[in-house]
């Protein structure tokens, strides 16, 4: 009876020992990485999406999320980054899915782009995508006349299994009047965006429209022609959605099991959110001045040494930040040819000449520095004004301060010299001395002259003066070494 007891109680704490191990198990939540980027799709953007996809696939099998999830919000970006972010997705064998969101977002230029790249693409209510047309990003070539969106056809609402196959090149084909580099440009952003289309077996028509019109469509009219795949109102209604279903990972199809899943948002490291403030274009612009100026000061006042370290540290990060970001090296030459103009104006005064021209010089290469038709990637005008209207006011406060200088009278040399009143120390005849601003001279004269008497000195020669009387009448003033 006592066995038959203990061996009872082995086999119930058995069971209970397995269902205490199995019980967290059934229940162990997945985590599914939530990256959400806003604005321009520059550097900053690039490294974080890339970063985040790329540790989520080196990590071991077991350890990997089952999916990851993007949501954004940009009216475009930058043609660099956005390849860079594509081959990180394409690359993916974790399945990502891209949102849309929230509602009012868009998804425009580079933003359809990566939507397309994107194993699963969704859109909130009430938000846009489109306008993939290339414009001056991070390069020489503008689109040859692509038209605007306000002036694009109607969108061809065909093609709504998704197939794609509506063959007429003759709309996509580019303008004639375009040069060849352009045409090439814009057939290679074409073809980007259908071979993405087609690997996703999306709406080919719409991509190819989206970027040779400069086509939109809302979520709605996206979803009902093949373009995205969900209309979910956030991530968490996406995640829902996609419970379930099948993925195609092209050489597999995965089915997405997500009961236990729950959206992990992963913020940017300080690293990338240092990256993001120096690639403002305002704030590179700034550093890039500072950099500049703290030399110049250093070399104008050779001191501790603050201003040059200053300036060479902020000139380096401008020149980093200016690396990752699209430079037009002639406004940038502008820029350092005007400010050697107001240099050269406050060292070789060319009363105006040196300033204005430098001026003008700076405030156009600062209006042509900036590469880019996307909004985030220009420099703030009002910040252009700002700075030129400081150098003119400093090129006015030079000019102003030599016309003083020029009007003054002069304390030194023969200028000084030359026409002022010398007191005679002692009367002579021909030869004696005088007292000039309470130093003594050695003095001829062509005129007797007598003690504290006022002289006019007419000339110098090395160290004697040659003088003649003012008056007859002597001097009041003593003579005790000044006059």
């Amino acid at each position: 009876m006592l066995l038959l007891t203990i061996s009872a109680s082995s086999t119930a704490m058995a069971q209970a020992k397995i269902h205490a191990i199995t019980e967290p198990q059934a229940h162990t939540q997945q985590s599914v990485p939530l990256l959400r980027f806003e604005g321009a799709i520059g550097p900053a953007v690039s490294e974080y999406l890339i970063s985040e996809i790329t540790q989520a696939n080196q990590l071991p099998l077991s350890q990997r999320p089952p999916l990851l999830m993007i949501t954004m919000d940009t009216p475009g970006g930058l043609v660099s980054s956005l390849r860079t972010i594509n081959q990180a997705i394409l690359a993916s064998t974790i399945p990502i899915a891209c949102l849309v969101s929230p509602s009012g977002a868009r998804a425009m230029s580079a933003g359809t782009y990566i939507l397309y790249a994107c194993h699963v693409a969704a859109m909130a209510p009430a938000t846009t995508l489109g306008a993939a047309t290339p414009v001056k990003m991070g390069g020489p070539i503008s689109p040859p006349n692509a038209p605007s969106p306000k002036d694009s056809p109607p969108a061809d609402r065909g093609d709504k299994n998704g197939s794609g196959e509506n063959n007429n090149r003759d709309k996509i084909t580019p303008s004639d009047n375009g040069s060849a580099m352009e045409r090439k440009v814009l057939n290679d952003a074409v073809a980007s965006i259908r071979a993405l289309a087609t690997l996703r077996k999306r709406n080919i028509d719409f991509a190819e429209r989206a970027v040779t019109e400069a086509a939109t469509l809302t979520a709605t009219e996206a979803l009902a022609q093949n373009v995205i795949n969900f209309i979910a109102d956030d991530a968490a209604d996406l995640l829902a959605q996609l419970n379930g279903t099948q993925v195609d990972m092209g050489d597999k199809l995965l089915t997405l099991t997500l009961d236990n899943a729950q959206l992990i948002a992963h913020q940017r490291s300080w690293r990338n959110h240092f990256i993001a403030t120096i690639t403002d274009p305002n704030v590179a612009y700034i550093l890039m001045l500072i950099g500049i100026y703290g030399i110049l000061l250093e070399f104008y006042s050779p001191g501790v040494g603050v201003a040059g370290v200053t300036g060479a540290i902020s000139l380096f990060i401008a020149l980093y930040a200016f690396q990752l970001l699209p430079i037009n090296y002639v406004g940038l030459g502008l820029m350092l040819l005007g400010i050697s103009l107001l240099v050269a104006e406050s060292m070789v005064p060319s009363f105006g000449i040196f300033g204005l021209g430098g001026a003008v010089a700076f405030a156009l290469g600062s209006i042509f520095l900036m590469d880019s038709e996307v909004e985030d990637f220009a420099i703030s005008l009002p910040l252009i004004g700002a700075v030129t209207v400081t150098a003119l006011l400093f090129s006015l406060w030079v000019l102003t301060t030599l016309w003083r200088q020029r009007q003054r009278k002069p304390v030194s040399g023969d200028d000084a010299i030359v026409g002022a009143q010398a007191i005679v120390v002692e009367g002579f005849i021909e030869k004696g001395f005088v007292s000039l601003d309470g130093e003594h001279w050695a003095a001829v004269s062509d005129k007797p002259t007598h003690t504290a008497q006022r002289v006019l000195v007419l000339a110098r020669d090395h160290l004697t003066l040659k003088v003649t009387p003012t008056s007859a009448l002597p001097a009041k003033e003593i003579i005790n070494g000044r006059n």
